[in-house]
């Protein structure tokens, strides 16, 4: 199977891979509906990791250590509930990310990067008495040629800000999508993010994005870990 390399344009933090752009990338190599990723060691930057099946799962590793592991999976629930457009936009405004990012070189929701995605999402009305949040995304020519895996990047960060981000610091640790279409390029697009619950140090939060008639494009689901701030200082 071919390496997986993720260039350093991509990362999350720093010096590791965006969680959501590794596991695409991974997913692409996987032929089914609905792929879940474990992230099992911070994805090295512009570094060839080998790929190979392991008792039925696409693993990516770094020399002797894995890194990641793909395999074909389902999702449990509904996709999150869109909002419109405007509400979106709105809702970009309150995103407290402007205020205090704990990664903010991440290529997704990070506000130090020009080049990224550039994904603030705010909060919107709840959904069954859970936190929502919601954001515009319009993919541009940079990323034309990296769509499938760019479009896991847009579906995990709001996840993550869905499930209190800013209060709370977490990785992901893994990440099941399904995208049934691409975005299109130069199309204003919506991304919501729901945070489902918590259980000791994991936060479980799912994604979904829709297109500017509202049609769902792809959803996804995020198992988060707290981790000690100290370990990104």
């Amino acid at each position: 199977m071919p390496d997986l390399l993720v260039p350093r344009r991509f990362c999350g933090p720093p010096s590791s891979g965006n969680g959501g752009y590794t596991a695409g990338a991974l997913a692409s190599l996987v032929e089914a509906p609905a792929v879940s990723v474990s992230l099992l060691a911070p994805p090295p930057l512009d570094t060839a990791m080998s790929v190979e099946v392991v008792d039925g799962a696409t693993v990516a590793s770094a020399g002797d250590a894995p890194v990641a592991r793909a395999e074909v999976s389902g999702l449990e629930g509904a996709a999150v509930h869109p909002v419109p457009v405007e509400e979106a936009r709105a809702a970009e405004s309150s995103y407290v990310g402007l205020a205090s990012h704990p990664f903010p070189t991440c290529f997704s929701c990070g506000t130090a990067r020009d080049d990224g995605l550039r994904i603030f999402p705010g909060r919107v009305a709840d959904q069954d008495g859970q936190a929502r949040v919601a954001a515009t995304w319009t993919p541009d020519e940079s990323v034309a040629d990296d769509l499938p895996a760019v479009t896991w990047a847009a579906l995990d960060c709001i996840g993550g800000w869905a499930g209190d981000l800013a209060e709370r610091l977490m990785v992901l640790a893994r990440m099941t999508a399904r995208v049934d279409a691409l975005p299109r390029v130069g199309d204003e697009h919506v991304v919501v993010g729901l945070g489902r619950r918590t259980e000791g140090r994991k936060t479980f939060t799912a994604s979904a994005l829709y297109d500017p008639d509202g049609r769902l494009l792809g959803r996804a689901e995020h198992l988060w870990v707290a981790v000690d701030p100290a370990a990104f200082a």
